[in-house]
């Protein structure tokens, strides 16, 4: 019987791959281009342009759309922009805070109904985030809560996956024995935590942060149920605000053109963040993989 070459059974796997890939990359590159492409153009541009949506426009008007930002409302798109940045990074860190004590303490002790909790945080991530938004405004009212940073600050800090996340990764990640050996040596259990445990628990814990903080800074539908100042708008609900002007105003009052623009510089922090935390992402879990 003729035998198959090897090299020809390795090649189709490695050409579908990088077909995946290469449809994967064009799936997520073409509508940022997009919108990279649409915040360069004025309102007339946007509808009427001469070289298409995928491409410039004779005028090319990003610095105009930026000025026109600061100047429209008194500026208030830069505020929504620190708000966001507060929303997300301070929630980013309570939560991801909760997620690393939580899971710490699912994976590393035994307590009465540690199963039947860590069973609920399961069935926390079934459940919509958005179906429980209409009970927390509800019990947010009940407190005096909404419209104020609270409302959207303390709902962020429960993050069902990070809990997950931490729990399995301390499981595999922390010996029992190391943790032991230091309760031998005298080590109490905040100083075997943030001297031993944390230092290991690096990337799991970036993990969880980055997930949290762009998790809180895509929120729009808490936000927008629970907020009524424009003051407190994050990012999501200011731009969806002038979305709706456009489209129902007068043409006085169409601002597509500093939607897209604004669109366009609030996924900046994102990707920078992201690029920024990977290094020590990868960095960490490239030095964890290592097993003497």
């Amino acid at each position: 019987m003729a035998q198959v070459p090897v090299h020809k059974i390795k090649k189709q796997p490695r050409a579908f791959t990088v077909g995946v890939l290469v449809v994967a990359c064009v799936y997520f590159i073409v509508p940022v281009w997009w919108l990279f492409v649409a915040a360069t153009k004025t309102n007339s541009g946007l509808f009427f342009g001469a070289h298409g949506s995928l491409w410039f426009d004779k005028k090319f008007a990003l610095w105009d759309n930026i000025v026109a930002l600061t100047n429209y409302q008194g500026g208030i798109y830069w505020r929504w922009i620190l708000n966001s940045f507060f929303y997300a990074f301070v929630g980013g860190f309570l939560a991801t805070a909760v997620a690393v004590f939580a899971g710490y303490g699912f994976a590393k002790y035994r307590f009465r109904g540690k199963n039947l909790f860590f069973n609920i945080v399961l069935g926390a991530l079934m459940i919509p985030s958005t179906a429980l938004v209409i009970p927390t405004f509800l019990l947010m009212s009940k407190f005096g809560l909404t419209d104020t940073i609270w409302a959207v600050l303390l709902p962020s800090m429960l993050n069902p996956m990070g809990v997950y996340l931490m729990r399995i990764y301390c499981h595999e990640s922390l010996p029992d024995e190391m943790i032991e050996a230091a309760r031998v040596d005298g080590a109490n259990e905040m100083y075997t935590f943030f001297k031993i445990s944390l230092p290991i628990m690096r990337p799991a814990v970036t993990t969880v942060f980055l997930l949290s903080v762009v998790a809180a800074w895509n929120n729009y539908f808490l936000p927008q149920v629970v907020l009524t100042s424009q003051k407190l708008f994050p990012i999501t609900v200011g731009l969806t605000n002038w979305q709706v002007k456009s489209q129902a105003g007068a043409a006085s009052e169409q601002v597509w053109n500093l939607v897209t623009s604004g669109a366009f510089l609030s996924i900046v922090p994102m990707i920078l963040a992201f690029l920024f935390l990977q290094r020590y992402w990868v960095g960490g879990l490239t030095a964890g993989s290592v097993k003497a």
